[in-house]
């Protein structure tokens, strides 16, 4: 449901007090539609009453992003004059004066010309939303700053326009757009998203079946993570999910305990979330009714200290139930898969009291264990 601002569109001199909502349409490159959905959704809402305006659409010379925009209110652009060249800004300025409900704004990455007030379009939006207004925005997954570096490697080319991480973190909603790579082939070869010369080169370049892949992968698995966090942030705060929490990412447990073979776990566990590219923990279950000797407390000492030259997190509880212990830590630390030894005890006491392994597969869901044959000591 759609809500709208306090303040009516029609009135100059009320301001509403609460912040707007930002919804973001993001992409793995040019082309893949995200102002066409803009757009779509702007004259969806309002035909259901809601004020939309348009206010910056950039449609690159594509007749059916021209079109689709035909019937939407547009706020005129600002003129601004630099070094004897007149170029056109979205005017912020008008869009507050206008008041609308809902603000169309399309390449949220784009540098305002110097003269602007603002050196960034994403700027301007926040002025919009801060004023109480709508924004729904378009940016392409290559913007993002800290993934800057990545793209670079992947398709050579250095991205100048960048937004900061936090706009996504900050939006109320982001909406990937999503297109296999042939269809957006076809899409340039059809002319729909760059003039037909320059077709060619845009395969051979940016638009290289391989790059494509891995936008999409980037594009797709960052708005998972940003909503797999927002998850965890209402469970850290004591919200009940209306539907069971699902891990959309892996994470891999080690149990480790004050036998040698723990070692080879640590490095096992390792290069499983090393593959699944995965956060890694390791657990010692500390037994209160048990004090270590010195050399089994620098053992785990050692363990803690290998486990974070690996990258990972190293907790230690106390609880006489392992399989407990294991299952609560499981279950707060969103874990997917669990490493553990074969156990070293005698057959007899695993029939007569049971094994770790048999406890946790009973009290553990949709959570993989992995149980690792190590050398034993002689």
């Amino acid at each position: 449901m759609y809500e709208s601002p306090t303040a009516s569109p029609d009135s100059l001199t009320v301001r509403p007090t609460k912040r707007g909502k930002h919804k973001i349409f993001i992409g793995m490159s040019p082309g893949v539609g995200k102002t066409y959905r803009m757009l779509e959704e702007g004259h969806r809402l309002r035909q259901e009453g809601i004020d939309v305006v348009v206010a910056l659409l950039e449609t690159h010379n594509r007749q059916e992003t021209a079109q689709k925009a035909e019937g939407l209110e547009i706020v005129p652009r600002q003129h601004i004059t630099h070094v004897g060249v007149t170029l056109t800004e979205m005017d912020t300025d008008a869009v507050l004066a206008r008041q609308p409900q809902l603000a169309l704004v399309d390449e949220l990455a784009h540098t305002n010309v110097p003269g602007a007030e603002r050196e960034k379009r994403y700027q301007d939006v926040e002025i919009i939303l801060a004023a109480g207004i709508d924004v729904y925005s378009t940016v392409n997954i290559q913007h993002l700053e800290s993934l800057n570096d990545l793209v670079a490697r992947i398709t050579g080319v250095v991205v100048r326009e960048r937004v900061p991480d936090r706009l996504l973190d900050e939006a109320d909603e982001v909406v990937v757009i999503d297109v296999t790579p042939e269809t957006l082939e076809e899409r340039l070869r059809d002319g729909k998203i760059y003039a037909l010369e320059k077709v060619d080169q845009s395969l051979q370049n940016f638009f290289q079946r391989r790059n494509l892949i891995a936008l999409r992968e980037l594009a797709l698995r960052e708005v998972a993570d940003n909503c797999e966090e927002e998850a965890l942030e209402k469970d850290a705060n004591g919200a009940t999910p209306i539907a069971p929490y699902c891990n959309i990412h892996e994470r891999i447990l080690v149990c480790v305990s004050t036998y040698p073979n723990a070692v080879q776990l640590i490095r096992r566990g390792s290069r499983i979330a090393g593959y699944m590219h995965a956060p890694f923990y390791c657990l010692f279950v500390d037994d209160p009714d048990r004090f270590l000797t010195k050399a089994e407390s620098h053992h785990i000492e050692t363990c803690e200290r290998l486990c974070k030259e690996f990258g990972g997190h190293f907790v230690r509880v106390k609880e006489q139930d392992k399989a407990k212990a294991i299952a609560d830590v499981a279950q707060n630390y969103h874990i997917t898969q669990i490493v553990i030894g074969e156990s070293q005890r005698s057959r007899w006491r695993l029939l007569l009291r049971g094994s770790l392994t048999h406890k946790l597969l009973r009290s553990l869901k949709n959570i993989d264990v992995h149980i690792i044959a190590t050398e034993k000591e002689p």
